[in-house]
C-alpha cells in the first residue's frame, strides 16, 4: 500500500483556475493508474479523471475541456489541472492510487488520499 497527500485545494472564483497534486510515496509509482474523484455535499461521489501508467487519460464529461490530469513519474505526482472552474465543481476532491498493472490499465484500487476543499464561489 502507498501513501497519498492532496495539496492545492482552495477557494477560487467562478471561472478561475487551480491545480491539485498528490504526492504518492511507496514503491511502483510508474506502474500504477491513478484516478481523481471528488465528492460534493449530499452527492454521490463522482469519478472526475484517470490516468494510466501509459498516460492514457479519460474525463467525466462535467469535466472535458476544463480539466487535464497528468503524472510527473520523477516526482511520484500527479496533478489536476482545473480552469474555467464553475461553482457545482466545489467538492472534496480525492485522489486514488490502483494496484502496480500493465501500461494501459487503471489497476484496482489501493489507497486513497484524505482530499482537499474546492470551493468555488464568488
Amino acid at each position: 500500500q502507498v501513501q497519498l497527500v492532496e495539496s492545492g485545494g482552495g477557494l477560487v472564483q467562478p471561472g478561475g483556475s487551480l491545480r491539485l497534486s498528490c504526492a504518492v510515496s511507496g514503491s511502483g509509482f510508474s506502474s500504477r493508474g491513478m484516478v481523481w474523484h471528488r465528492q460534493a455535499p449530499g452527492k454521490q461521489r463522482e469519478l472526475v479523471a484517470t490516468i494510466t501508467p501509459a498516460s492514457i487519460t479519460r474525463y467525466a464529461d462535467s469535466v472535458k475541456g476544463r480539466f487535464t490530469i497528468s503524472r510527473d513519474n520523477a516526482k511520484n505526482t500527479v496533478y489536476l489541472q482545473m480552469n474555467s472552474l464553475k461553482p457545482e465543481d466545489t467538492a472534496v476532491y480525492y485522489c486514488v492510487a490502483g494496484r502496480p498493472a500493465g501500461p494501459l490499465s487503471l489497476g484496482t484500487y489501493d489507497s486513497w488520499g484524505q482530499g482537499t476543499q474546492v470551493t468555488v464561489s464568488s
